[in-house]
């Protein structure tokens, strides 16, 4: 049978379920149940381009059936289909370094990690080093680290991060420039080396071990892989001992170098190092085809209906690849428990019948470096406008959460919303309490943001219990075959989860005016410059 096909025409047998009469309660086991399925080892990890991912795909459109949403994509289905490439190195890379009179040849993982390129099958560049601090080419926010260096057509030298004291989310957005403005300064490749805070979070035995996948970019129509740094030939991660003769032979110990960008406010000085790179790798590619599971509810007043607020979750995960007995990446928390409460807001929000129309989405190639949010951002499935959006990524679901953290909040009017949401639901709201982490810019929201939408995301706060457990996560299950139906998952915080965030949308979807950037939110100012901002708060 072909269940797309079933799935697409099953839609116009199904009815309208009736208006909720009182607040909707929200199921534990219904959160439960969803995650049990899609985190199931018969979906192989759901990594993007394979039946395990397709699978989960069918499952999410059937429960959009199931609430009577319309399919939204171009075709009339659930599944706005996208091309996903994917880039391996096929052989050893070398990245020779020439100082001191001496050249040093790195090619094994425990010194250099090279990224696997999209756009080129060969790559061969050779080049001057020149060492630019963070990589900050921003002067009209303070960060001026090219200021005085010359980079045309040489090889970028960077920290990792963002210095300390920078406010995270804005930090977060520079961090995932450093290749962009590398490449407006003539730049042709860039060497990354990681901070001491970096390595301490992510020591280099990790970081080899989490660089295993392949590299992956949406293709477009002219066969050719999107990149928004194509001319940046190479992306190479240096170990810090590998470097350190490197930077000393310049006369400018990297110790030194990295216990400045230790202190808070620190921005090593850049400098030419004195040396020269080559660097020499072939990749190879396989093209797979994806989809984003895409479904719309139509708004009540006709004077908004044309105003869409978005929910997105993205539904891959990273697939099989482990190396111990259990080799099965089923992604529970990352991201089925996301999935799952979305789907728990989205029953309910199909039944309110808001005034602004609202577009659901689950999306594809999250893990790949955002593939089928920016996919989607670029190419809109609605006929109208994404005017906010609620994103749920990996609610760490195993205690009983008492506080939240919204990721985006404080840039627009949505913050308030939030805020109320919170209070309604019995939460606090708290302050981001990792932005070494960087949260803003790694997940699916973020690439909305870039397309002038405001949106936040939230996770589960770090009161009470919460730090200890988060950080447990992260530390022993992140992107590990253990983040499975193992773990103590406590099912009525997902039911919390949902409901704060049904709240949110909720006020969003019926409130008298749409979101707002607020004037000096810096996101507001770089993504949507004519757009109407409102007043910050306490003006």
């Amino acid at each position: 049978m072909n269940v797309k096909l079933f799935l697409s025409t099953a839609l116009l047998a199904s009815t309208a379920a009736p208006a909720f009469a009182q607040e909707p309660v929200f199921n534990a086991q219904a959160v439960r149940a969803h995650v049990t399925f899609l985190a199931d080892d018969l979906l192989e990890g759901r990594d993007t381009g394979t039946r395990g991912y397709d699978i989960a795909a069918n499952y999410v459109a059937s429960q959009f059936i199931a609430m009577a949403l319309k399919p939204a994509a171009p075709d009339g289905t659930f599944f706005q289909k996208l091309t996903v490439r994917e880039a391996r190195l096929d052989g050893t890379p070398k990245l020779a370094l020439t100082f001191g009179g001496k050249e040093k040849v790195l090619s094994d993982t425990t010194q250099v990690l090279v990224r696997p390129s999209l756009t080129d099958k060969a790559v061969a560049v050779e080049a001057p080093l020149v060492f630019a601090g963070f990589g900050f080419d921003r002067p009209d926010l303070g960060f001026d680290d090219y200021k005085g260096l010359n980079v045309k057509g040489k090889i970028v030298v960077v920290l990792t991060g963002f210095p300390k004291g920078t406010p995270s989310e804005l930090g977060a957005h520079l961090n995932s420039e450093k290749a962009v403005m590398a490449m407006k300064r003539g730049a042709v490749a860039v060497i990354a080396v990681p901070t001491t805070e970096d390595t301490a979070r992510r020591p280099w035995p990790r970081r080899v071990e989490i660089s295993d996948g392949p590299a992956k970019g949406w293709v477009g129509t002219d066969g050719k892989a999107f990149s928004r740094a194509s001319a940046i030939k190479g992306s190479v991660t240096l170990n810090p001992d590998a470097a350190a003769p490197l930077f000393a032979a310049a006369g400018k110990p990297l110790a030194k170098v990295l216990a400045e960008a230790e202190r808070k406010g620190g921005r090593p000085k850049g400098f030419d190092l004195k040396a020269k790179a080559s660097l020499a790798f072939a990749s190879a590619w396989k093209d797979v085809t994806s989809e984003n599971v895409v479904a719309m509810l139509p708004g009540s007043d006709p004077k908004l209906s044309a105003e869409f607020v978005g929910m997105t979750a993205h539904l891959d995960h990273i697939g099989d690849h482990g190396k111990g007995d259990d080799k099965l990446f089923n992604g529970a928390m990352d991201n089925a428990s996301g999935v799952a409460t979305m789907l728990e807001v989205a029953r309910a929000v199909a039944q309110d019948k808001p005034r602004r129309s609202v577009l659901f989405a689950a999306l594809t190639g999250e893990e790949g470096g955002l593939i089928g949010s920016d996919y989607l951002a670029r190419n809109p499935v609605v006929k109208g406008e994404v005017v906010g959006l609620v994103n749920f990524d990996m609610p760490v679901l195993t205690y009983k959460f008492s506080d939240v953290v919204a990721f985006g909040a404080e840039n627009s009017t949505m913050g308030p919303a939030v805020a109320e949401a919170a209070k309604k639901a019995g939460l606090t709201l708290s302050p981001d309490p990792m932005p070494e982490e960087g949260l803003f810019t790694r997940s699916d929201h973020y690439r909305f943001v870039q397309q002038g939408v405001p949106a936040v995301f939230m996770m589960t706060g770090f009161a009470g219990p919460g730090e200890k457990a988060f950080r447990d996560f992260l530390k022993d299950h992140y992107h590990k075959p253990s983040d499975d139906m193992k773990l103590p998952f406590d099912w009525e915080a997902g039911a919390l989860f949902a409901k704060v965030n049904y709240y949110t949308v909720q006020a969003l979807a019926n409130a008298d005016e749409r979101p707002k950037w607020y004037a000096g939110s810096f996101f507001g100012k770089e993504f949507a410059p004519g757009a109407a901002k409102a007043a910050d708060p306490g003006k």
